[in-house]
C-alpha cells in the first residue's frame, strides 16, 4: 500500500509540476467581489450589485444575515440590507467563500458524492469557526468563516485526478490516504494563487498539526478547534485525540469535555446549515 501511495503521490506531483494538474480557479463572482473589496470607493449598494451577479450567493448571504449570528428584531429581505447588517468587508469575505460551492460539482455518482461530502465538511468547519471566533477570540468571524470554507480546498484537484483514474476513485481507503497526505500543500498553493491573505493561506498547511506551539491565537487555531469539534463522535481517528492536550483549545479557552451552552450550540448548528443549504 505504501508503494502504491508513493506512486500516486509522485504522479500527482509530476502532473502539478508540468501544469497537467489543473488547480481550481476562483469563480468569476468571487473574483469580482475581491476586486470590489480592494476599491475604496465600494459601498454597500455597489457591493450588492457585484454579489447579485450570482443569485445563489446573494440568497445565501441574506440567510446568513438572518441567522442567529447576526439576527435582530427586523427580518432582512434584500441584499443591501443584509450587507449593511453584516458589514461590507464581512459580507464580501462570506460571499467569496459561498461562491466556491459551484466548484464542488462533478460528473459520476462516486465523484459527485465525494465532492458533496467535501463541501459539507467545509461548511461545517466554517460554521463552527465563525462561532468560535465570535465567542472565544478577538479575531474576525467572517475571516474565520472564509478560513473554514477553504481549509480543505486542496481536496479538489485530488478528486479531479481521481475522476480520471477510476481505480483510485474506487479504492476509498487509498484515496483518503492520498488526500490526507497531499491536500494541505495543494490547499496552500491554491490560496496563494488566489492571492488570499497570508493568515488564510497558511490554514490548510497547519490545521492538522496538532503539536503546534505558538503563543498568538490565529485562524489556524480556530479552524483546528472547529475541525476537531466537527469530527467528534465520528469513527475518524482524529475523534479520539485528547483535545485538552492540544494547544489551540487551550488558547481559545475551550474545554472539549464541557457541553456547549444551548445558545452557542444553536448558533453553530444554524451557521453550518445556512452555509451548506
Amino acid at each position: 500500500m505504501a508503494n502504491v501511495l508513493q506512486v500516486i503521490q509522485d504522479d500527482l506531483s509530476e502532473a502539478l509540476a508540468s501544469d497537467k494538474l489543473e488547480l481550481p480557479v476562483l469563480p468569476e463572482v468571487a473574483l469580482a467581489i475581491r476586486e470590489a473589496t480592494a476599491d475604496p470607493k465600494t459601498n454597500a449598494p455597489k457591493m450588492a450589485a457585484v454579489i447579485s451577479q450570482d443569485a445563489g450567493v446573494a440568497g445565501h448571504l441574506i440567510k446568513v444575515a438572518n441567522s442567529p449570528m447576526y439576527r435582530s428584531a427586523k427580518q432582512i429581505e434584500h441584499l443591501p440590507m443584509a450587507i449593511s447588517r453584516i458589514g461590507l468587508l464581512n459580507a464580501a469575505n462570506i460571499a467569496t467563500g459561498l461562491a466556491m460551492k459551484q466548484m464542488y460539482s462533478g460528473t459520476g455518482a462516486g465523484l459527485e458524492e465525494l465532492l458533496r461530502a467535501s463541501w459539507k465538511r467545509a461548511t461545517d468547519v466554517a460554521g463552527f469557526a465563525a462561532v468560535n471566533a465570535k465567542f472565544f477570540t478577538s479575531l474576525k468571524p467572517d475571516q474565520a468563516t472564509l478560513a473554514g470554507l477553504t481549509h480543505n480546498i486542496g481536496v479538489l484537484p485530488i478528486l479531479k485526478f481521481a475522476g480520471d483514474h477510476p481505480k483510485l476513485l474506487e479504492d476509498r481507503n487509498l484515496l483518503d490516504r492520498v488526500i490526507e497526505k497531499l491536500h494541505p500543500t495543494l490547499g496552500m498553493q491554491i490560496l496563494e494563487a488566489w492571492e488570499f491573505p497570508k493568515e488564510i493561506c497558511e490554514v490548510p498547511g497547519c490545521y492538522l498539526r496538532f503539536d503546534r506551539e505558538t503563543d498568538e491565537t490565529t485562524y489556524c487555531d480556530i479552524v483546528q478547534v472547529s475541525y476537531l469539534q466537527r469530527m467528534k463522535g465520528t469513527s475518524h481517528p482524529h475523534a479520539e485525540l485528547d483535545c485538552s492536550q492540544i494547544r489551540s483549545f487551550q488558547k481559545l479557552g475551550i474545554d472539549e469535555a464541557e457541553e456547549l451552552e444551548d445558545d452557542l450550540s444553536e448558533q453553530m448548528s444554524s451557521a453550518t446549515d445556512v452555509l451548506y443549504t
